[in-house]
């Protein structure tokens, strides 16, 4: 009788082992699917910022007693060290306003086949080109 007994339920334990690793390779993929967006997101946050504090940097020095105005070549130099395609430029609107604007290219996600293209980004009043990104401070003189 013991021998029958073995015999009728032989593999049911090698089924649930097999379940049991396909689950977690299901989830260790996950895991690293997650975490490499992660990272892929905090360095576009990360240009972001650095952008964002180079532009303050342009208003700052634009707004100072005495600036003689905004020295385009220092900030293209700037920009450029910290950013991949970085540009500068200062916009003259009416009524006094101005715009500091910083420009640069921006890791996008890879599309998949049908899908709409990213709108760009707005940059205050002109729209960024594709596969740019683009930060920008309006300021009063």
């Amino acid at each position: 009788m013991t021998r029958r007994n073995a015999r009728c339920c032989s593999g049911g334990t090698l089924i649930e082992v097999m379940l049991a690793v396909a689950l977690t390779a299901v989830t260790a993929l996950a895991l690293i699917a997650t975490q490499l967006w992660i990272a892929r997101h905090a360095n576009a946050t990360a240009a972001r910022e650095r952008a964002v504090f180079v532009a303050d940097s342009i208003v700052e020095a634009m707004r100072a007693p005495g600036a003689s105005g905004f020295d385009a070549t220092q900030w293209q130099a700037r920009v450029a060290s910290i950013l991949p395609k970085g540009e500068a430029s200062v916009s003259v609107q009416a009524a006094g306003m101005s715009s500091a604007r910083v420009t640069w290219t921006a890791l996008r996600e890879a599309r998949r086949s049908g899908e709409v293209i990213d709108v760009p980004d707005s940059c205050g009043d002109i729209t960024a080109a594709p596969g740019m990104s683009c930060s920008a401070i309006a300021f009063a003189k």
